[in-house]
């Protein structure tokens, strides 16, 4: 999950995906191609949901992708991730108050050579607020990462808590978002993240209903307290995303070029800082 992560013990959070980027909750900045999953939303009005007790909706997802980037570092050692997704939205309090709650879980393949780290597997609930027609968003989120037969030890397990906002302008999705983490992965103490994106519908190239495309760009900016822990040279770093996506036939087929301003040097030597291009393809139920 980090630079030190990237190396010595390899290397997101989801985050901010690109992702799964399935409809269950979690890190919202990280695009489809990049891995990790977006806060809970609801399914399309025109789209048959996925129906559930109380009112509510299930969501669930998987993607395969040639890399689990996180805020721009890999995670998977630039090899090959297998994600999946489930979660469940609540019903609305009321027509007047437009609030939900949701809760899911998020998992990939890790690979973090010399820990015996075998899977990323992340625990999100939180509160959303839809505004005017849905097109203004609040998502405030919690997100618990959880890494499998880590040792102890290493204290890569942590919390983080985050605020999304967003608004949908029509020609563009604009989103924004803080989140704060107080003993970040790696025992690397108060971790800030921040980020900002752009979503832009395609909407020109038509093909048949089946058939869309958009392209998206995100900027974030790492901060972390104890940078050493953390395997990274300062206290803060940026990562970066343009993208463009295909949603056919139900599916999510992604091409995103991501990067950071971190060096082979910076990264503990590897090139899981680097600028590449990471391809994904999702599928969201």
């Amino acid at each position: 999950m980090c630079a030190a992560s990237a190396a010595h013990a390899q290397g997101t959070p989801n985050p901010q995906t690109v992702e799964v980027t399935p409809t269950a909750p979690a890190k919202s900045e990280q695009q489809v191609a990049q891995g990790t999953p977006d806060p809970a939303t609801s399914a399309p009005p025109e789209k048959e949901t996925w129906k559930a007790p109380w009112g509510g909706n299930f969501t669930a997802g998987f993607a395969v992708l040639n890399d689990y980037s996180y805020r721009g570092i890999s995670q998977t050692q630039r090899q090959v991730a297998i994600q999946a997704a489930f979660g469940y939205e609540t019903a609305p309090v009321s027509e007047k108050v437009p609030l939900t709650a949701y809760v899911g879980a998020w998992g990939s393949n890790v690979n973090f050579p010399g820990t015996g780290t075998t899977a990323e597997i992340d625990l999100l609930a939180g509160l959303k607020l839809k505004l005017m027609d849905d097109k203004l968003t609040f998502d405030l989120g919690y997100i618990r990462y959880n890494y499998l037969s880590a040792p102890s030890s290493l204290f890569y397990d942590f919390n983080e808590f985050g605020l999304v906002a967003g608004y949908d302008f029509g020609v563009a999705q604009v989103s924004a978002a803080v989140r704060y983490s107080p003993n970040f992965f790696a025992n690397s103490g108060n971790a800030w993240y921040k980020w900002a994106s752009v979503t832009v519908p395609l909407s020109f190239i038509h093909v048949n209903d089946n058939v869309a495309f958009k392209a998206f760009g995100t900027i974030g900016n790492q901060y972390v307290e104890r940078n050493i822990n953390y395997g990274i040279p300062n206290d803060n770093y940026w990562d970066w995303q343009l993208g463009v996506v295909m949603s056919v036939y139900g599916f999510d087929v992604s091409a995103v070029y991501t990067g950071t301003n971190l060096s082979v040097q910076d990264c503990l030597g590897t090139q899981n800082c680097a600028s590449r291009v990471i391809l994904g393809i999702a599928k969201s139920f």
